[in-house]
């Protein structure tokens, strides 16, 4: 038996459970009291225990509660390496507001003796560059973003729609809405996040509503933790990117979440390419918490 230490973190509230097996922050950072990361990796070495353990975490009423979970290790490629893993127990390539999180981890146990603000987190997507100020707001560098298609018809419940879709280090689909309030996200984003289109990985699903030409509201149903979350930072940064595209805006663009915080997506285009894309927005230290494993 051992006992796992965790955070419990939150971006727009997009909450995570932080475990860290990482060797160079020693004991500050060890997620296991007992055996250390030998233990880690005994728990974790087999997939099958690994995903029941990352679903016993998550889970809202038996265990801690959150949207996913953020393993950090060590990396030879950045400062750490962060694997994302949904409340499923899958796993996914990248999360914006994750990675918010995990810049502020890093600034926390290791920043602070070396007054390091700035890390590079290593991802399935690529390497995320981060920024962290004095009043824990984040900017991350997400990786150049692909494969948009735009005006995509599909069939939803015998209705003929049009969607967008990108991919941000995970696949979004993009949808432009009035009364995004009175959607029934749950309903209809399933139909859309399985479809055939997008198989065989599926696709996370982003209903907008324009606000203003520099601004959007935005719904997510996430592809993993199949249900609408209160953020999503890939998601915010897709539809932000689509909608730069549908309005040819060029500005950097306000997004107001369901958990009521407003993203600022940052970005270079030329024509129909994005570069340098940027999400700006806040991240939390919920709580520091142990659980026998």
């Amino acid at each position: 038996m051992a006992k796992l230490i965790f955070d419990k973190m939150e971006a727009s509230g997009n909450d995570f459970v932080v475990v860290s097996i990482i060797s160079f922050l020693g004991s500050r950072s060890s997620s296991f009291e007992q055996g250390g990361s030998a233990a880690v990796g005994q728990v974790f070495s087999k997939a099958r225990n690994f995903s029941a353990l990352v679903k016993k975490l998550c889970h809202r009423r038996f265990g801690v509660g959150a949207d996913g979970m953020l393993l950090l290790t060590d990396s030879r490629r950045a400062d750490i390496r962060m694997r994302i893993f949904n409340a499923d127990g899958s796993e996914a390539q990248m999360c914006g507001n994750g990675a918010r999180c995990c810049a502020l981890w890093l600034k926390h146990y290791f920043g602070r003796p070396r007054r390091k603000k700035s890390f590079e987190l290593e991802t399935l997507a690529g390497i995320i560059k981060t920024e962290v100020d004095e009043k824990n707001r984040v900017r991350i560098k997400l990786t150049d973003p692909f494969d948009f298609k735009l005006d995509i018809p599909l069939k939803i419940y015998g209705r003929a729609i049009r969607v967008n879709f990108v991919n941000t280090g995970v696949p979004h689909t993009v949808i432009f809405c009035s009364g995004l309030d009175d959607i029934d996200v749950l309903k209809i984003a399933p139909q859309i996040r399985y479809h055939r289109y997008f198989s065989p990985s599926g696709t996370n699903v982003n209903f907008v509503e324009v606000l203003s030409p520099t601004a959007i509201k935005l719904r997510t149903y996430e592809r993993g933790v199949e249900d609408e979350t209160l953020a999503c930072g890939t998601g915010s940064v897709a539809s932000a990117l689509i909608f730069s595209l549908k309005a040819d805006q060029r500005h950097s663009i306000k997004v107001h979440t369901r958990g009521k915080e407003v993203l600022t997506v940052y970005y270079k285009r030329d024509d129909t390419k994005f570069s340098d894309v940027w999400l700006e927005g806040k991240a939390r230290f919920v709580f520091r918490g142990e659980m026998e494993i």
